[in-house]
């Protein structure tokens, strides 16, 4: 019994930055672009649940064997390989998508506890503002990198969902298994939308950068950029590996039963379009019941509260690094007061965005598009990276990360430039 206890506790400590990650991939922005697919679409795109998964566990775990080796995220290492330009261009891209994608979480938030609880809207999304800032600026990173973790477990609402509907499961599995394809300019729009919220920028800096703040707790660095890197052990890497595996097919799972939920009720039904995940939670209820529709809306705002931090503090990281500055959230507010800073700046930015009018939908759709276009150079910048003797000595990419991380890099551009192309010329 105490063994079996033992043995829990141990699988539950090794969840981290991986499992969080995972799981911050599918924020309110992610739900309403997944709930689109099923709209829109209906199970055809249902495929890329599980096509993608692979392509994002073995780009998570080299961005997270990154951060431990190298001990520092992805923009310190990119600051000291390449120039100035590919620093800068891939760090504001990242901080314009991310404070949209900010904006488009927080709107749909504070539409779902509207919908719920009533209020105006205006003081759900300033309450959120300052509860996650609260949270970001005056706790320690161990109560907060806790409270994220079980914040996670809320997609599970998306998991159960599914299952309270009855589903034609014959129809999912061959849609599942059999790609479904369309060289249209609405079905390669989506397929972008999703890849670039699926396999997303903001995750590969959140990734590397947290397992450095993990090692600082741990005390193998003094801090981001020290002049002495971690001492690296096959166990940790095995750890990391472990987390990360998990993290990503929960992931994975949770957008699978979005999609199955979406096509099942809205598409179904005949409503092929969307403007929010709030929207999709609330064409629910008369379909699909007010339990399921509860379920739905509940996981928009736990999801959101795990994201949005995620999203500011990835960009803040990026620009922290960029310039050399003092970062971490293990350190306080007055050690690191411009990282801090920019995590306010991203936040407040992403407020703004929903005071002036910009319809939540189209928002955060085209955010979804813009980090997958944004992912594909970056993703040749983290295979080079990744399988570079010089940074990484024996903990370089392998044959099958490097086949994986090259295809997905391939797939992104291709499915990017066929997206651009059939905008420009139809």
């Amino acid at each position: 019994m105490s063994s079996s206890k033992k043995e829990k506790k141990t699988l539950l400590q090794r969840i981290g930055p991986g499992f969080v990650t995972g799981a911050a991939d599918d924020d309110p922005s992610g739900i309403g672009t997944y709930s689109q697919t099923g709209a829109q679409f209906g199970y055809s795109q249902l495929w890329l649940a599980f096509f993608s998964m692979p392509f994002m566990i073995a780009v998570q775990e080299m961005c997270g064997r990154i951060g431990m080796v190298a001990g520092k995220g992805l923009a310190g290492v990119l600051r000291e390989r390449y120039s100035k330009w590919v620093l800068w261009t891939i760090v504001s891209l990242l901080f314009f998508a991310n404070s949209i994608n900010i904006g488009a979480d927080i709107g749909a938030m504070a539409a779902a506890a509207q919908m719920l609880f009533g209020l105006p809207l205006y003081v759900w999304l300033f309450g959120f503002v300052f509860l996650i800032l609260g949270l970001e600026l005056f706790l320690s990173y161990s109560t907060y990198a806790r409270i994220l973790k079980w914040l996670s477990f809320s997609l599970v609402a998306y998991i159960i969902t599914a299952f309270i509907i009855k589903q034609p499961w014959d129809r999912i599995v061959l849609a599942t298994l059999i790609p479904h394809f369309s060289f249209t300019l609405p079905y390669m729009m989506n397929i972008v939308a999703v890849l670039g919220t699926t396999i997303s920028p903001y995750l590969f800096f959140w990734q590397a950068d947290e397992e450095v703040e993990e090692e600082i707790v741990r005390k193998k660095i003094l801090g981001f950029g020290s002049l002495r890197r971690p001492f690296v052990t096959k166990g940790d890497v095995s750890d990391m590996r472990q987390d990360t595996f998990i993290g990503m097919i929960f992931s994975n799972i949770a957008m699978f039963f979005i999609i199955v939920t979406a096509a099942s009720t809205l598409h179904a039904n005949g409503i092929f379009e969307i403007q929010t995940a709030t929207d999709a939670a609330e064409a629910l209820r008369p379909l699909a019941g007010q339990f399921t529709y509860l379920l739905f809306t509940l996981g928009i705002i736990s999801v959101g509260l795990l994201a949005v931090p995620i999203l500011a503090g990835s960009a803040s990281y990026a620009i922290a690094e960029a310039f050399g500055w003092n970062e971490g959230l293990s350190k306080k507010v007055r050690e690191a007061p411009a990282f801090y800073a920019v995590i306010a700046a991203a936040t407040v930015f992403g407020l703004s965005v929903n005071l002036i009018g910009i319809p939540p939908f189209k928002m955060l759709y085209y955010s979804a598009i813009l980090n997958g276009l944004i992912a594909a150079p970056l993703l040749y910048f983290i295979v080079r990276v990744a399988s570079s003797k010089e940074v990484m000595g024996s903990y370089a990419n392998g044959r099958w990360s490097n086949i994986l991380g090259w295809t997905i890099f391939i797939l992104m551009s291709i499915a990017g430039l066929s997206f651009v192309g059939l905008s420009i010329f139809g």
